[in-house]
């Protein structure tokens, strides 16, 4: 069981943990949230301790380290997935949009959609900062983990050959996503009804990418899961920025 738990972690984060990895990657998903919450919880402990800091506020100081933060812990995973996504935009037809993806090279959508991610980042971590309301950054990284779990769930590989999703998606089952689904609305009920409200969001916009994936390319690949992932977070982050302090 454990094993799932280290896998999720070392496929996620940086963070180094000991033990070894399960055969079956799939049993990872049901900790996604679990993994989320890790994220949640340090974002939540450096905002305090920014704020207690003995001197002038500064809160964009603050949302630079977050931003820097969360792409460090992620290494960068997910706005990759997010950039290739983009550039795949310029691609017609299935096959064409999937080269695209794999091609390492930086295109100009990526490139936009990379600038345009850091700054809406960036802008609603320093919202957050200054209303005082950044525990709710505990739960947005949970939800938009378990959103992986939905369409790595309900959703074929899109690929033919072996990616990483692959491992994850091959033995993926409907009991992954339940007891996903179950951590996830657990820690968003403890936060009252803006955690079940965010979580329902997420899934309505997971529900829509999902349609355009399927759309588009018959499945999910590593580069959409990151992209989506990217996709949720923002919109989380932006809808708990916009309100400040009367959002709790």
């Amino acid at each position: 069981m454990l094993k799932g738990l280290i896998t999720a972690i070392r496929t996620l984060t940086v963070i180094p943990v000991p033990g070894k990895e399960g055969d079956d990657f799939s049993s990872a998903l049901p900790w996604f949230p679990a993994v989320g919450l890790l994220l949640g919880l340090i974002l939540y402990a450096i905002s305090s301790l920014w704020n207690l800091l003995p001197f002038e506020d500064w809160t964009w100081g603050g949302a630079v380290i977050l931003s820097v933060l969360i792409v460090w812990l992620t290494r960068g995973l997910h706005m990759d997935g997010l950039a290739d996504w983009a550039d795949s935009i310029g691609g017609f037809g299935r096959e064409r949009r999937l080269a695209i993806m794999k091609d390492s090279s930086l295109g100009a959508f990526g490139g936009m959609a990379l600038v345009l991610g850091l700054i809406l980042k960036l802008v609603a971590f320093e919202r957050v900062i200054a209303s005082g309301t950044f525990i709710l950054l505990m739960v947005i990284p949970v939800i938009s983990r378990n959103m992986l779990v939905e369409l790595q769930t309900t959703m074929p590989y899109a690929r033919s050959e072996q990616g990483m999703a692959d491992v994850f998606i091959k033995n993926a089952t409907n009991r992954h996503r339940i007891i996903s689904h179950v951590a996830a609305l657990i820690i968003c009920a403890c936060f009252g009804i803006t955690g079940i409200l965010l979580f329902l969001l997420a899934f309505a916009i997971t529900l829509f990418l999902k349609g355009m994936f399927r759309r588009q390319f018959n499945g999910v690949t590593g580069d959409l899961l990151g992209a989506s992932n990217e996709i949720i977070e923002v919109v989380l982050l932006m809808v708990i920025a916009v309100p400040g302090s009367l959002i709790l």
